[in-house]
Formats: structure tokens, sequence, C-alpha cells
């Protein structure tokens, strides 16, 4: 496994991947929201500057998107779920933002104990979600492993 940047020809299966991702983690989503959602990440995510994790074939299998000191987002492809590939990104991004903050949706259970588990802490909430819809955010903080 490797991190690397993302490919410009890799964008429309970033876009499948992070589809097959919400699908599998994300059931609050309405599916008004999760169609809205989609249509802008298509729109968005190919053109992003995007940390992969790439299987040994070169495959991405996971991505990040970091802004400042800020991960914006970390997406696993579901079958590669329990297998330390979100680990290895934010062990990656750590690297790179020592500081590092994320938001996870509160309703993302699973979602928040990895992060938790990792060394994160709660540092705020929000009501809605950057566009203003009614899923919760909680504000987390990179504090160190507790190893």
């Amino acid at each position: 496994m490797q991190v690397r940047r993302a490919r410009y020809d890799e964008g429309q299966q970033l876009v499948s991947l992070w589809g097959a991702a919400v699908d599998a983690t994300h059931h609050f989503l309405s599916a008004e929201d999760r169609r809205a959602i989609g249509e802008h990440v298509a729109q968005f995510l190919p053109q992003a500057p995007l940390w992969v994790a790439a299987s040994d074939e070169d495959t991405p299998v996971a991505f990040m998107l970091l802004d400042n000191q800020h991960m914006e987002a970390l997406f696993v492809d579901p079958r590669w779920h329990g297998k330390g590939i979100g680990s290895l990104l934010i062990d990656h991004a750590l690297t790179l933002c020592p500081a590092l903050t994320t938001d996870v949706n509160e309703q993302n259970r699973a979602a928040l104990a990895f992060y938790l588990s990792r060394g994160f802490e709660i540092a705020g909430r929000s009501a809605t979600d950057s566009e203003g819809r009614a899923y919760p955010l909680l504000h987390l903080r990179y504090q160190g492993s507790e190893e």
C-alpha cells in the first residue's frame, strides 16, 4: 500500500469510491440529500488535490482531502474497511499537518469511534453541516495517541 497524490484520470473512479463509502456508512442521509451531495461531489472531486491510498496494483482504495491543517474528507472503499487504510492516511496527514483537525457527522458513530481511537478529541459541535442541512457535525482535533 502506498500513499500518493491522485491523478487526473482517476477522478471518476474516486467519485465511485466516494459513493460506495457513503452508501455503506451514511445511512442517516435522506435520499434527496444523498443525491444532491453526490451531484456536488461528482463536479468537485475529480479536480480536487487528493491524497490516495493505492493498492499494490496502484488502484486507489481510499482518499483524503487536506486543506491547511484540516482534513476535509476521508473515504475508504467499504471492501477495505478494517484493514488499516484510514489509519495509514491519517498517519500521512499528521506528517504534513501535526495540528490536524477534521469534522465528522454526529450520526456516523463508527467514524467518530475511529477518530477517537486515533487520538482525536471533540472540540465543538455544529447543529448543521456546512450546507445548512440538519446533519450535526462534531469538530475534532488531534491530541496525540494514548500509547
